[in-house]
């Protein structure tokens, strides 16, 4: 199916998880480059529903600026407990990279963008390359899933058992069996370092479902890194604020010029 020039490819196989496939919605932009970087967008509904199809405008308006996009379902907490979800998105990046060629993308050119579930998870992905109890088994083992951008619009970075913490959201909502282990496990907070990607975070001042502390506290962790790092507070926007058209066009927006600083294209060789 082609929408205003950009060819969607639905329900493409990437892995398997539980015995079953898991699939996800490739965009491509028109013409016919090689060597394109591309971005795997990865939908929100608090780990326990939602679908590929959530950021298909972001898959379109993304791809009609030059990037390939892949959007992918993953394992939902009633399918599968933490950590499934990851195990899914490192799938999806890794079958990404095993058919790059065919893509006509760069393996070495890949962001990660998520929003609000699928930005922890799209985080936690970033901050956890190559390890090997967040990889899975969901196909193509042993490729590389270190990300080279990583774009996260009103992300739950850190979670908390009992009492609240600044910039917390409770662990039972991504797990029914849940630890103050588990909650210091899950938080891409705890994985901030000097070599965490380059990293975009876009939040609303009036979320009420994740704080905009969350985005608050992540910035200033990577920043303290000195990892490229940059937040946008959007004034009185509320969780999910980029489904109005206007918005969605914006952040758009901000996400391509993003994209367009940190996979840029090597530099080519002297003559």
């Amino acid at each position: 199916m082609v929408g205003d020039r950009v060819e969607v490819r639905e329900d493409v196989a990437f892995g398997t998880g539980n015995g079953r496939e898991l699939r996800c919605d490739v965009f491509v932009p028109p013409g016919e480059q090689t060597g394109r970087g591309a971005v795997l967008l990865v939908h929100g509904g608090g780990w326990r529903q939602g679908d590929k199809t959530q950021l298909r405008g972001y898959g379109l308006r993304i791809a009609r600026s030059g990037f390939l996009c892949v959007a992918t379902e993953y394992r939902l907490v009633g399918e599968s407990p933490w950590p499934a979800q990851v195990h899914d998105v490192k799938a999806g990046l890794r079958w990404m990279r095993a058919n790059a060629e065919e893509l006509g993308i760069d393996p070495h050119r890949i962001a990660l963008q998520g929003h609000s579930a699928g930005a922890h998870l799209v985080l936690f992905a970033a901050g956890s390359p190559n390890a090997p109890e967040f990889e899975g088994e969901g196909g193509n083992a042993g490729i590389d899933t270190t990300v080279d951008a990583v774009i996260a619009a009103y992300p739950p970075t850190r979670f908390y058992l009992g009492e609240r913490r600044h910039g917390g959201v409770p662990i039972e909502a991504l797990s029914d069996e849940p630890t103050a282990e588990l909650a210091e496990l899950a938080s891409p907070l705890n994985l901030a370092g000097p070599t965490f990607p380059p990293t975009m975070l876009l939040h609303g001042s009036d979320d009420k479902v994740v704080p905009v502390s969350a985005s608050f506290v992540m910035y200033e962790a990577l920043a303290g890194h000195k990892v490229p790092t940059e937040l946008h507070v959007f004034a009185e926007a509320v969780h999910g604020f980029d489904a109005e058209p206007m918005f969605g066009r914006r952040t758009s927006d901000l996400v391509v010029l993003f994209l367009e600083r940190y996979l840029r294209a090597p530099a080519s060789s002297p003559a």
